[in-house]
């Protein structure tokens, strides 16, 4: 059953929207796109298994409301009931948004015990004591919990609201769903269908956060939901979680679809690199049915089981010099059901027992950071680089991910490379544009990534020709996606 129209957002990786706004594009044929630094909005009919596909994002919601930043007031009252008119004032909109919700989650909304047929009022005083002490002992745990629970991703806080007492708590609960002021009949049977319990997870930076915690905004807007909806508190286990986002740039207010990240993949056993950025990697190596590509410092293999489950109908080698690196890429791909498809073998990227000319796609993550120690090695990279060079096809693409160090050293290399511009291609179309061009029409968005992802000023390498570059970050770690075009065959 297709979950019907409905508006998303997705959170990414710095660097990584428009690797992700091209993807939901072509993935999911969603309209609407636009971006900001850390979040792609789009609009799509998709079903949620397709949802669940895209691989350069992070964490998928439902869009509640995007709205332009809030002015700052010195009158915090007054911010609060702002922000609050931002999550509450479209009641109607929020079920609607809710019914999306349960169709793509495949669950039914809890009913309170208000909401059954016909109870005698002393079974219904025996609920209400059950509830009452169900409730306490819930609040109680909730309280004891909250420093350590608290945290959810980057900042986000969970909030509860607090309360004056349980049972007050539970009769207003109850009082909003049997009496919502001001509504239909048709509106209180949607609120009494409804009833959830819930956590608002909050996070808050800029001029908003000079003036209000996480906590404040949190508790403010889990009161108004409580007050709205009927809906309980519960920060352990809640059916459903209200996003809220401020800061200098929107205020945000989403829905989580999934449990985990979209970046968890559960074939897996043993992380590397960063998967998304992976993907990232193989989406741009232009990897064609038939191909032959290879990374020639696997590690893991996080970017051959990347590759290998987007594009299975090309053939994958990894190598390594590491044997216990060889052994986790091995259970790694046998936890993927990937034997089929990726070959590993021992041996040094400086030579590699491989004929020349042989792969149509290298792709590689260069070692880097405190955890590689390898000041030393920097000095190796040429030669690194010649090899990759000669066992690369003409007409095949390399693809490698550098620190600034790297880059740096790699941009040394090259320049006594020749003049003109590094990121153009035969068509007049730099890499970022191809990659986002979709369906062959180009749109604001491209003009866009270019602004906002510029590629730098390549040299060539031998008979590799640059052909784009992408910064991307790594957590507290930037880094740079390079990817070059072999235009001869090696030497010449």
């Amino acid at each position: 059953m297709a979950a019907g129209p409905g508006r998303y957002f997705c959170t990414a990786g710095r660097g990584l929207e428009p690797f992700l706004a091209r993807e939901v594009q072509a993935r999911l044929g969603a309209t609407e796109v636009d971006f900001v630094s850390g979040k792609v909005f789009f609009s799509t009919e998709a079903e949620p298994a397709e949802l669940r596909k895209l691989k350069s994002g992070e964490r998928l919601f439902l869009l509640l409301k995007k709205h332009p930043p809030l002015a700052p007031s010195r009158d915090k009252g007054k911010i609060l009931h702002e922000i609050k008119g931002l999550v509450v004032e479209e009641p109607k909109y929020w079920l609607d948004v809710i019914s999306i919700w349960r169709n793509l989650y495949g669950c039914k909304a809890k009913k309170d015990n208000v909401s059954q047929e016909n109870p005698s009022p002393l079974k219904r005083k025996s609920e209400e004591e059950t509830n009452i002490a169900t409730k306490r002992q819930k609040t109680e745990q909730a309280r004891v919990t909250v420093s350590g629970k608290c945290q959810v991703e980057n900042g986000e806080r969970c909030m509860v609201p607090e309360r004056k007492s349980d049972h007050d708590c539970w009769t207003e609960s109850n009082t909003s769903l049997q009496d919502p002021p001001k509504s239909s009949e048709g509106e209180q049977t949607a609120n009494e269908q409804l009833s959830f319990s819930f956590r608002v997870s909050c996070r808050c930076s800029g001029a908003i956060a000079k003036k209000l915690t996480s906590q404040e905004i949190g508790r403010a807007v889990g009161v108004a939901l409580m007050k709205q909806f009927g809906w309980r508190a519960d920060l352990r286990d809640p059916d459903l979680e209200i996003f809220v986002h401020l800061n200098d740039i929107h205020s945000v207010v989403g829905i989580p679809l999934l449990r985990l990240p979209l970046a968890n993949r559960e074939y897996i056993k043993t992380a590397g690199l960063r998967s998304t950025i992976a993907w990232a990697m193989a989406s741009v190596a232009e990897i064609s049915a038939g191909a032959f590509v290879l990374d020639p410092m696997c590690g893991l293999g996080t970017i051959l089981l990347e590759a290998a489950k987007e594009w299975p109908e090309a053939c994958y080698w990894g190598a390594d010099i590491s044997d216990s690196q060889l052994e986790g890429a091995d259970v790694n791909i046998r936890t993927a059901g990937l034997m089929d498809k990726i070959e590993l073998l021992r041996a040094s990227v400086k030579a590699l027992p491989l004929p020349s000319e042989s792969f149509d796609a290298v792709i590689s993550d260069i070692p880097f950071g405190k955890k590689f120690k390898i000041t030393e090695d920097i000095q190796l990279l040429p030669d690194i680089l010649q090899e990759m060079e000669r066992v690369l096809r003409v007409g095949g693409t390399m693809v490698l991910l550098l620190s600034q160090e790297l880059r740096e050293c790699m941009d040394g290399i090259g320049r006594c490379a020749e003049n003109g511009s590094p990121n153009a291609s035969s068509d007049g179309k730099t890499a970022t544009e191809k990659a986002l061009d979709v369906d062959g029409s180009s749109s604001s968005l491209v003009n866009h990534v270019e602004k906002s992802f510029p590629s730098s000023q390549q040299a060539h390498f031998g008979s590799l020709m640059p052909d784009g570059v992408y910064g991307v970050s790594l957590g507290k770690t930037d880094a740079f996606i390079y990817k070059y075009r072999k235009i001869s065959a090696a030497g010449n």
